[in-house]
């Protein structure tokens, strides 16, 4: 009972932690004249995803390199199968051309970038630092592209992440210097404080219940890393605001990767090793999941309901094997088969099949 107590005061120091660096950092960013595109994918973005940084990060400098790792890969396949099933089942989902342009292929690029830095067997501090160079490189580079932008993306941009509630007033109470500092430097306490409870009482779940640490990284911290992203994504689909739903997914999804990742490769002891079953099947899930968005999101600049419902029975699907993997259960085998040889190769069909015609499509 005091480890379910533990768990849940980390998590929810993480989210207002979360909550508080967003707002800090945004007024703080606005304030200096950075543009809402650049915060919106930026700080946004980071805030968002800043409690999977805590968690991996802690992880990893106390040597979990598995939950360090898991987290990461645990979120990124449940921000897209979850979050977007989830939002895309409430009302079909706009994609935004951008994002198919350039921030989805980003994303899709990082993914395969850390699937390849792992082949032969973790990631090590040089290749962790590679990482976050290029999220340094990826965030100046938005920078330099949203000054050529014209003012009427940028009102638009600023219009869709909810501006009136991170624009700089004069008048508002967070608008002074000192309050966004004192903002950013709380929200960064609670994501140390949170991320250490977190990460202690799941590896306690994971001892009691005979649980390997990276399947608790995967499922349970994943999840709850990942709730300002079902918080923002759910929200926005509700509101009509179908575009931010995909949108706050492929930006976290690439932080978490560049910047989760590459900065506890960077902090751990050691080379961050990987598993077996991480590597085998966990990964290729995550690059899978990544490579399917691309050509769900291209045909028709939407995610229709159907497609939000086949992402999250897939993520139904992924979680019981993870499950039925834990505990070695007799029908795992038989769950593999179908999954390997019905459910997966006729996905992939469906999908070639509708990327085909969209392009037959266009093309006339």
């Amino acid at each position: 009972m005091t480890t379910l107590l533990l768990f849940a005061l980390g998590l929810g120091a993480l989210i207002a932690g979360a909550e508080l660096l967003v707002r800090g950092a945004s007024k703080l960013a606005l304030s200096f004249g950075i543009s809402p595109l650049v915060v919106g994918l930026t700080i946004v973005a980071f805030g968002t995803s800043s409690p999977e940084m805590a968690v991996s990060v802690q992880s990893a400098w106390a040597g979990k390199t598995d939950m360090a790792v898991a987290n990461v890969v645990g979120s990124n396949i449940f921000n897209v199968l979850f979050i977007l099933g989830l939002s895309a089942l409430i009302t079909p989902l706009l994609v935004d051309k951008q994002l198919i342009r350039q921030e989805v292929p980003i994303m899709i690029g990082a993914t395969l970038l850390f699937a390849g830095l792992t082949l032969d067997g973790g990631l090590s501090r040089t290749e962790g630092g590679l990482l976050f160079g290029l999220l340094i490189a990826y965030t100046a580079f938005l920078i330099v592209q949203s000054r050529r932008q014209n003012a009427g993306l940028g009102e638009e941009y600023a219009e869709s992440l909810h501006s009136e509630e991170i624009a700089a007033h004069p008048e508002a109470w967070d608008a002074k210097l000192p309050v966004q500092l004192a903002l950013i430097a709380g929200g960064l306490g609670l994501l140390v404080l949170g991320s250490n409870l977190m990460v202690d009482a799941a590896i306690v779940f994971a001892r009691h219940l005979g649980i390997s640490d990276t399947v608790i990284g995967l499922t349970v911290v994943a999840a709850g890393t990942s709730l300002p992203e079902v918080a923002a994504s759910i929200t926005a689909a509700l509101r009509g605001q179908r575009d931010i739903a995909v949108g706050n997914v492929v930006g976290s999804n690439t932080f978490n990767l560049l910047g989760a990742l590459g900065l506890s490769a960077v902090v751990a002891p050691d080379d961050l090793a990987l598993g077996s079953a991480m590597l085998s099947f966990d990964i290729p899930v995550m690059v899978a999941v990544s490579l399917a968005c691309l050509p769900i999101f291209a045909t028709g600049n939407l995610i229709a309901r159907w497609e939000g419902g086949l992402f999250f029975a897939y993520y139904c699907a992924y979680t019981l094997y993870l499950i039925l993997a834990a505990k070695d259960h007799d029908a795992l085998a038989d769950y593999a088969f179908v999954m390997q040889t019905i459910a997966l190769p006729l996905t992939a069909v469906t999908l070639i099949v509708i990327s085909v015609r969209h392009w037959r499509r266009h093309r006339s």
